[in-house]
């Protein structure tokens, strides 16, 4: 069956509420973004496009900084909050009762509720229309030590990541497979684990 046509538009699905802290360590702020990803592996470099509107966009200029903190689905309220409230009008970290602490590498928080933050530096920005991209290089990351195990290996599946689509709010599930496991040899003593 053919598919329907629809117009044009800013559809992408599942992307990440990120919550994005900019400012300072002194005077932070926090919106929810959920137009961001990966643009480059050497150097990493990731973006995010925010309309001008916001009260965040002129503190993302003045300071070249920010955050990117990946909730997990325990901070569904906190994530949809920071995307409808200002930071103009309200100190939404404090009604949110989110806990900023001092990034490594730049002068901006991390926010230690989140089990995974990028420390960004803005290298370049593009305004396209509605939005303007900003990119940057990540400088550091952030992990929660509850999901580095003994071997130094990263299990992001522990942090039950949330995940944004259509207008709604989803804890990431079940694991249907690992990169390259479709090319694989099987071996026949092991048992797909994404079963």
């Amino acid at each position: 069956m053919p598919k329907t046509v629809w117009p044009a538009a800013a559809l992408s699905a599942p992307i990440p509420p990120a919550l994005v802290v900019c400012g300072s360590n002194e005077k932070p702020n926090v919106l929810t973004v959920a137009w961001t990803g990966i643009l480059n592996s050497e150097p990493p470099m990731t973006y995010i496009s925010v309309r001008e509107t916001r009260y965040s966009f002129s503190l993302l200029q003045e300071t070249g900084v920010f955050t990117i903190n990946f909730p997990s689905s325990r901070l569904a309220r906190a994530v949809d909050i920071c995307g409808v409230c200002t930071g103009r009008k309200v100190n939404k970290i404090e009604r949110c009762g989110l806990h900023p602490v001092p990034a490594s590498t730049i002068d901006c928080p991390v926010l230690d509720d989140c089990p995974l933050s990028l420390e960004c530096r803005v290298v370049n920005t593009v305004d396209l229309g509605s939005h303007t991209v900003f990119m940057a290089r990540i400088e550091a990351v952030d992990v929660d030590p509850a999901l580095i195990d003994a071997a130094g290996k990263l299990h992001l599946e522990k942090a039950h990541l949330l995940g944004y689509a259509h207008g709604s709010y989803y804890e990431l599930g079940r694991r249907v497979g690992g990169r390259g496991y479709a090319v694989r040899k099987k071996n026949p003593h092991h048992q797909d684990a994404s079963r």
